[in-house]
């Protein structure tokens, strides 16, 4: 059997080599048919959600909503079809990527490679303890631990013993103080964190957790000796805490029904007695805030509104022995105080003798001062050496300054000279830290020890993962602490003694000709940054930045994605951003205009200080100052967008980027930006990504369904107010889209809790496919994001992969 098998075969391999005979050709030729290749698939249809038009009245002027059905929270039959329309949208979204999934993934793999492998934030020191936040295995939040640096100098956060066990001596040296994965199990599976506060003495923390059932921060305390939660004090609605007394007590500020920061409460911990309001604010356009001062001797209270700005103290040792004013001005401005060795520094940019200045200054006032209180300058104004920011300690105040266009950061040694009132700051022989050439933004850290020397600062560029640095003041050495390095695909982190693996540099000795170290992971050699001036349509020069790869640029062949903001004093996030390499390394130019609007202070959680109401955060690094901001808000809010698409015509016209092949990216408020851009000059883009954003100003401001600040209605404008009104109504995105006119594909992303609401984004898709030609290769695409995104950086990858995958496929088409 095996033989014939094997005949067989062999036989069968002969017949295959044998030329076929020319009459089996003829007859193959007579009857064959070639095979059709099936029909394209027709593209997916685009969701059509129903119009129920409802009119709206408002000076004079009426405008009808077809979609207003969307945010009927209340009317359970329009959630009901909100929810189908949602999951249709969805469907549809994926679709039409669903020919990108294999990009997708690779996309998605791209980026996770580039995580940084470091699931620990770099120690900080305050007194005899190192706290740190670090990531579990197979957790999803992290834990926030602390160790006594006494016990481990050697300490290198994500190769320290397993647990904080150290598996030598056999003792547990790391103390857990806040698992939250523990928190989001008591809060629904969700755990934000919005405020976290360590009294002085280091036995409590206080911090707020977001509760998502209830829309509200609620505060705990826990006792970091026992490692429970105190009975008291319990408080919802919290968003902001300062501790006094020496860790004995812990002030509190509560919103309203409408978030808006009114009332400060004192709870006496380990006391039965109710807690004190000391200060409450009912009117609607005044908030209200506080912070402790850095040696802990004081609590400031900030109240604020449109009209006045007030500062007062709070004597930290017997907070209810009352407020003490000692700051008032007219208008609202930006002021922080501190103090140091019996005076009160105050940074602020109010008005100077009834004029508006465009800049920060630096006052001081002895602490016991008659009345009415003497401020006096500190520095003398200098156009070439501008303060953004400030920070202090026992020994030196550390200045980040900006020279013409580039960032530094200096010190200065304290006590000032006593021979003079005010100085000039290039008199007092300024230290610099020396770096590197194109830092976009320098963020003070938490610098909690106020007696210690060495401050922290995080350093950001467009062409450098952000590096956190300890700046020793006392010899004018720095440490780079923590960077990820690309180029080895790994993360450096050094601390204590362990540091001598890494550099350690003499700002003098260490640095090059340009005055720039020469240790940072700069990328710089494989790609490139540029700064540009802009002229915008009524001859403002506006800054514009660009990225990009040294090896794929081309002149007018390069796809690009312009960013922009442009709202609430804003300062537009310039850092390298790891998933930003997949589009760089395939060619693409990022671009990021600096609008009017943006650039006078850095929004969000500010590290020492975790939350900062908006007129009181801290900089970091601004840039054209407050004119910069108010002429690009309320009514001048048009001056934002002409500067963007002044930018994108720039970069189209000077070969930059491929004039068929521009993408344009906003986030919230830049959202608006990005999509007015698009109703007024649809043929500049070819495709956009809109996150998040807020695209309904003329009906959400008119009927707000969630709760609005003064903030959004001084950045937007207040529609009872009939030239705010109208100009809403000419810049607002869902009014002013074209008919007829086709527009670049744009992928929408939102949430069920995002700021503004899911209908926002819902609204104008529907509207745009109503009004706009109708295109497969121009579709407009909604897709829903977990809530949870931010909190998991997984999900930032796929969410990030799924954007670049769009984007890509959009351009080859």
């Amino acid at each position: 059997m095996n033989h014939f098998l094997t005949t067989l075969s062999h036989n069968h391999r002969y017949l295959l080599r044998r030329p076929i005979p020319s009459f089996t050709i003829r007859f193959a030729s007579a009857h064959y048919k070639p095979h059709k290749p099936p029909p394209p698939q027709a593209p997916p249809t685009p969701p059509k959600p129903p119009q129920k038009p409802a009119t709206f009245t408002l000076h004079d002027h009426t405008w009808e909503d077809p979609y207003s059905w969307m945010s009927n929270l209340n009317d359970k039959v329009a959630m009901r079809h909100m929810d189908v329309y949602m999951e249709q949208e969805q469907k549809y979204t994926e679709a039409v990527l669903a020919d990108t999934d294999r990009l997708q993934s690779k996309l998605q793999s791209e980026m996770a490679s580039r995580m940084s492998s470091q699931l620990s934030t770099p120690p900080f020191r305050w007194g005899p303890w190192l706290y740190y936040r670090r990531v579990e295995e197979g957790k999803q939040y992290p834990v926030l631990c602390r160790r006594l640096a006494s016990l481990n100098e050697e300490f290198i956060s994500h190769k320290s013993p397993t647990g904080g066990f150290d598996f030598i001596s056999g003792k547990r040296i790391e103390q857990k103080l806040i698992d939250y994965n523990q928190e989001g199990e008591r809060f629904g599976g969700y755990a934000y964190e919005e405020v976290s506060e360590v009294s002085p003495d280091h036995r409590f923390i206080a911090y707020t957790m977001y509760d998502k059932d209830n829309d509200f921060f609620k505060l705990c305390v826990r006792d970091l000796n026992l490692g429970s939660l105190c009975s008291k004090p319990q408080a919802d609605w919290v968003c902001n805490v300062a501790w006094a007394k020496g860790g004995q007590a812990l002030l509190y500020v509560i919103t309203d029904q409408k978030k808006k920061p009114y009332r400060i409460y004192c709870s006496m911990l380990g006391s039965k007695d109710e807690d004190v309001i000391l200060l409450e604010e009912p009117e609607e356009n005044v908030h209200v805030n506080i912070r402790h001062t850095k040696d802990f001797k004081f609590v400031t209270v900030y109240v604020f509104s449109t009209t006045y700005s007030k500062v007062f103290l709070i004597n930290a040792a017997d907070p209810l022995s009352g407020l003490t004013l000692v700051w008032e001005c007219e208008a609202c401005a930006h002021c922080i105080i501190e103090h140091h060795q019996g005076y009160l520094y105050l940074f602020t940019n109010a008005n100077k003798e009834g004029n508006s200045v465009n800049y920060h200054y630096i006052l001081r006032s002895p602490l016991h001062s008659s009345s009415p209180r003497k401020w006096e300058n500190v520095f003398i104004d200098d156009n070439d050496l501008v303060i953004e920011d400030v920070d202090f300690c026992d020994s030196h105040l550390v200045l980040i300054v900006k020279e013409g266009e580039r960032f530094r950061l200096c010190s200065v040694a304290l006590p000032l000279p006593r021979n003079k009132d005010v100085f000039h700051l290039k008199e007092l022989g300024l230290h610099f830290l020396p770096l590197p050439e194109s830092v976009s933004q320098i963020s003070p850290g938490p610098n909690y020890d106020f007696y210690s020397p060495i401050m922290r600062f995080t350093i950001s560029s467009p062409v450098m993962p952000d590096a956190v640095v300890d700046y020793d003041l006392s010899n004018g050495k720095f440490e780079i602490i923590q960077q990820q390095n690309l180029l080895q695909e790994r993360t450096r982190v050094l601390y204590g003694t362990a540091s001598s693996v890494g550099p350690t540099m003499d700002k003098k000795s260490n640095s090059n000709k340009d005055g720039e170290s020469d240790s940072w992971n700069d990328l710089s050699e494989f790609y490139g940054c540029e700064n540009h001036q802009v002229v915008s349509s009524d001859g403002v020069k506006v800054g514009l930045t660009i990225v990009y790869s040294h090896k794929r640029k081309k002149e007018g062949e390069n796809p690009g994605l312009l960013h922009g903001h442009g709202a609430y004093g804003e300062l537009l996030d310039k850092k390298w951003c790891n998933e930003s390499k997949s589009l760089l390394d395939r060619g693409w130019i990022l671009a990021y205009a600096d609008v009017r609007g943006d650039e006078i202070i850095t929004k969000g959680k500010n590290e020492r200080n975790s939350t900062f109401l908006f007129y009181f955060e801290k900089g970091g690094g601004g840039g054209r100052g407050k004119k910069w901001h108010e002429d690009g808000r309320s009514i001048k809010k048009q001056n934002s967008i002409n500067d963007y698409i002044s930018c994108a015509e720039f970069l189209i016209n000077n070969k930059i980027i491929h004039q068929n092949k521009l993408a344009g990216w906003g986030y919230s408020a830049g959202g608006l930006l990005i999509a007015s851009a698009i109703n007024f000059s649809p043929h500049l883009f070819r495709a956009a990504i809109l996150k998040v954003p807020f695209l309904d100003p003329s009906n959400t401001l008119v009927h707000p369904i969630l709760p609005l600040t003064p903030a959004d209605y001084e950045e937007f404008g207040y529609p009872g107010d009939i030239d705010d009104f109208k100009a809403i109504r000419r810049f607002c995105p869902y009014e002013n889209i074209q008919n007829g006119v086709l527009y670049p594909a744009v992928l929408v992303t939102s949430s069920f809790n995002t700021r503004f609401g899911v209908w926002e984004a819902a609204k104008w898709v529907a509207r745009v496919r109503e009004r706009t030609i109708y295109d497969p290769n121009h579709p407009i695409l909604l897709n829903l994001t977990t809530n949870l995104v931010e909190e998991n950086r997984y999900l930032q990858c796929k969410e990030s992969a799924l954007e670049a995958a769009f984007l890509l496929k959009i351009m080859e088409s």
